[in-house]
């Protein structure tokens, strides 16, 4: 029972609901079967096992091994196996079965044949193919029909089936074009967000890019002229040093433009140079440890392990007071995991981003709580918490 109710419920997709109407014609169209099998039972010649009976029997079996033959291959994906081929034979072996029990049983089974092949045929084989595969399953009990002088039997066959046809073609036609639709707003959206997104890398280029530009070129004029004028080595180190975070800057810029362009996004690979950067910056060692077979991450995923990396170490460097750094990043088979740890004396006071509520600013602009976001977002989770000698970010993104 429970699966005829999942037949007749089914939607066209795969896990999908078929609206109330479709199941209402199924209802119909199996209430009709019913009372037709039923009365081949009540109708001479009587199916049995000898005689006249077994062709009855014979053709009545045929009928139904073939209708549910049909129907299996009707309910497959468009372009799966089978080919139209064996759909088309399934329904000629329906329309042979309902012809062969017209010869020997006409007011019995045999009119469910030209409804069954009617309504798969409209499905699957489209207006044309579907049309000619009816006209086939009517041709020799119309024409029977008429040699024998029932012009009332010839006429109500094609009248009953023929509706029956369109009005499936028509639920077909419509879904076709439902999905057209669908398919066409999806690709509006695409388009829309392509082009919002083009528009925001426009003014990222021209306003972020251009300054950081800008500023890179005035800090370079400002070293040389200070070291021209012989100005004190610790103003000529900040002055370098704000000259490379302005470059820096700038490079992250330039990937940032490039990824909302929809080019590569910095991932885990990357985090050795950021790492090695960060070093150069700070002068604090830092040591890189990967652990687990690296595998392909998703762009959010990838985006996510760097962000957080480059968010940590910036937030070292900011507020900590550390004489080293730790990087891990581990490869477990349910999840990836990213650890920042710093390391520095005893009893160090935990940062000012962190005692202050979380909201440090580094590099990406958002602190801790962009860095919990992006987690949360993937479905992973990010905790940031003091240690004995120094601060401990800690990101999971589950496989």
């Amino acid at each position: 029972m429970l699966l005829i109710y999942r037949w007749f419920t089914r939607g066209f997709e795969p896990g999908s609901r078929a609206p109330f109407e479709i199941v209402a014609l199924r209802c119909v169209g199996a209430t009709v079967l019913a009372a037709l099998f039923i009365t081949s039972f009540t109708t001479a010649p009587y199916p049995a096992l000898s005689g006249r009976g077994a062709i009855v029997l014979g053709g009545m079996l045929a009928l139904a091994i073939f209708s549910v033959i049909a129907v299996l291959f009707s309910n497959r994906p468009h372009g799966a196996w089978p080919p139209v081929r064996q759909l088309v034979a399934a329904l000629i072996g329906v329309s042979a079965a309902a012809d062969v029990l017209a010869a020997v049983q006409p007011n019995g089974f045999w009119s469910a044949g030209p409804y069954i092949v009617a309504i798969i045929a409209a499905g699957r084989l489209g207006l044309l193919g579907g049309a000619a595969m009816l006209a086939f399953s009517l041709s020799v009990p119309v024409i029977g029909s008429a040699i024998e002088g029932h012009g009332g039997a010839a006429l109500s066959l094609p009248l009953g089936t023929i509706p029956w046809f369109l009005v499936i073609r028509m639920m077909w036609e419509l879904r076709r074009r439902g999905e057209e639709l669908e398919a066409s707003r999806a690709a509006e959206a695409s388009a829309a967000t392509a082009a919002e997104r083009g528009r925001l890398a426009r003014e990222m280029h021209d306003v972020l890019a251009h300054s950081l530009s800008a500023l890179a070129l005035q800090l370079e004029s400002t070293r040389l002229l200070a070291r021209a004028r012989g100005a004190d080595d610790d103003v000529a180190r900040a002055i370098d040093q704000a000259h490379h975070l302005a470059a820096t800057g700038l490079e992250d810029a330039r990937r940032a433009i490039a990824a909302a362009r929809g080019e590569e996004l910095p991932g885990p690979e990357r985090i050795g140079a950021l790492a090695e950067a960060f070093r150069e910056q700070s002068g604090l060692p830092v040591s890189v440890d990967v652990r687990g077979e690296p595998r392909g991450l998703a762009p959010d995923a990838r985006l996510a392990i760097y962000r957080t990396a480059q968010e940590a170490l910036t937030n070292v460097r900011r507020h900590a007071a550390a004489k080293q750094v730790a990087v891990r990043l581990a490869y477990l088979p349910d999840e990836t995991v990213l650890v920042v740890e710093d390391h520095g004396p005893p009893g160090m006071a935990p940062p000012v981003s962190v005692a202050v509520g979380g909201g440090g600013v580094g590099i990406g602009g958002f602190g801790l709580t962009g860095m919990r976001e992006r987690a949360a977002l993937l479905g992973g989770e990010l905790s940031a918490s003091p240690t004995a000698d120094g601060f401990r970010v800690e990101l999971r993104l589950p496989l």
